[in-house]
This record gives structure tokens, C-alpha cells and sequence, in this order.
């Protein structure tokens, strides 16, 4: 049987290590995300590297060993786990002499940063790339190519009319994916609890352990997740709107006024 009041109190007697663990999760979901779609941009031209027949043997051999690193890359991170990867890092990095461990800072900040937490945004981030490059890659696929000519009478280069003509329109285009991917990110960061990331769920392992209340401290953990992921979705939303040109209101008795007198 699941007791509230208990649930309360060991939510207002942690409350401190809580939020830190909720700060941890957004920083590395959202950052993991961020970054993670700025590498993919790349990995995605990599795979879409083209070359003409005219073009020199060392240019079609340079292009085909950058397109096949970047598929490498994205078959090898998208088939494996991310806690698998987070341990590969973790025990590899052991094996170089690189000790996350050491890396403190006072005792506030490491509250939320210390040396393991790091080595979980590396871990995100290059394992959301992967995920980010395949998002990017069809968003570029999809873009009428005529567009691309028509930049080019312009006077454009094919490269500056891709970033700039091709790439914002891919992107927004693949928006909600991306949105998706961020949702992804605020849920499956709590694997890196693996290499000891102080996060949101590697916290509350903590606290459920320390106090035996372990459906109460997990109950309390679906729910922030809950909620986390609601937050993300809506505001994702509200970007959305915004550049479908959208008014958007913060105020929740707006629409109940356009209901109201509709």
C-alpha cells in the first residue's frame, strides 16, 4: 500500500538533493539535445557527401571515407545501448589513466557539477548525435531541391545555399522529432546513473536506500519524470506555434475567454 503521507515527507526532507537531481537532468537532456543536433548537422552532410564524375580520385576517396565514418558512426551508436556506451566510456577512460572522479568543486557546486556528470554529457551527447544526424539527414532528403537552384541563380555557392536555404527549413521541419528526442533525453539520462552522473534517478536511488522507502521515493520519481516531460512537450508547443507565425499566450483564461464569447 502506498503511503502519501510518507511520500510527502521523504519528498520535503530531500527536497535539497531533489532539485539538484532535477537540475542535473535538465542540463543534460537539454544540452545533450542542443549540442547533440549541432554535431548531427555535420554527421548528416558527411552522409550526404556527393561527388561528380569529373571530380578527382583523391576528392572521391576522401569523400567516401567521410561518409562511411559518419554511417559507422551512426549504425554503431544507434544499435547500442546508451548505458552500454556510458560504461564503455567509463572503463575506457580508466584504461587511458583519465580518472572522472578526481574532477570536484566545492561542495555547493558539486551538488550538481562534479566529474561524472561531465562524462554523462559527453556520453548523451554523442549518443543523441547519432539519433540527431538520421533526424537531419531526412529533413535535408525532403526539401525541394529546387530551392537550391533557385539560390543558385542567385549567385549563391550549392554549399552556403544548403546551410542557409536548405538547413533552417530541414530543421524546422523536423522539429517535432527533435522535440521528441529532447523527451527521449529527459527520460533516458537516468541510465547514466551506470558511471554514477549524479542525475535526477541516481539520486533518488539514493534517498530510497538510505531511508527504505522505495515504492514512496519511486513513486515520487515517475512523477517528476511526468512532469519534466509534460513541461518539455508544452513548450515545444509553443515554439511550434510561434514559428507558424501563431499568437501564443501564457495566460490560461485566454482561451476560456475565446470559448466563452466565440
Amino acid at each position: 500500500m502506498i503511503d502519501l503521507a510518507k511520500a510527502g515527507d521523504l519528498f520535503i526532507r530531500n527536497q535539497g538533493l531533489i532539485w539538484a537531481g532535477i537540475i542535473s537532468t535538465l542540463i543534460l537532456s537539454i544540452f545533450g539535445t542542443v549540442v547533440g543536433l549541432f554535431l548531427g548537422v555535420f554527421i548528416a552532410y558527411g552522409k550526404n557527401l556527393k561527388t561528380k564524375p569529373t571530380s578527382s580520385w583523391i576528392k572521391k576517396v576522401g569523400f567516401n571515407i567521410i561518409k562511411g565514418l559518419c554511417n559507422i558512426y551512426s549504425v554503431v551508436l544507434r544499435g547500442t545501448p546508451m548505458m552500454v556506451q556510458a560504461l564503455i566510456f567509463k572503463y575506457g577512460c580508466a584504461a587511458l589513466g583519465l580518472n572522472w572522479d578526481a574532477i570536484r568543486f566545492p561542495s555547493l557546486i558539486s551538488d550538481v557539477f562534479n566529474g561524472w556528470f561531465f562524462a554523462g554529457l559527453i556520453v548523451i551527447t554523442f549518443n543523441t548525435a547519432a539519433y540527431m544526424a538520421e533526424i537531419v539527414q531526412s529533413g535535408l532528403n525532403g526539401v525541394d531541391m529546387g530551392q537550391v537552384e533557385g539560390a543558385r541563380s542567385l549567385g549563391m555557392k550549392s554549399s552556403t545555399a544548403s546551410f542557409f536555404v536548405v538547413l533552417p527549413q530541414a530543421i524546422r521541419n523536423s522539429l517535432p522529432t527533435i522535440g521528441n528526442e529532447l523527451i527521449v533525453n529527459i527520460k533516458d539520462s537516468s541510465v547514466l546513473n551506470v558511471i554514477a552522473t549524479t542525475e535526477l534517478y541516481y539520486r533518488m536511488k539514493v534517498i530510497s536506500t538510505a531511508s527504505y522507502a522505495f515504492l514512496e521515493g519511486y513513486l515520487i520519481l515517475a512523477v517528476i519524470y511526468l512532469l519534466l516531460t509534460l513541461l518539455a512537450a508544452g513548450v515545444l508547443k509553443l515554439i511550434e506555434k510561434k514559428l507558424d507565425g501563431q499568437k501564443i499566450s501564457l495566460n490560461p483564461f485566454n482561451r476560456f475567454k475565446r470559448g466563452l464569447f466565440a
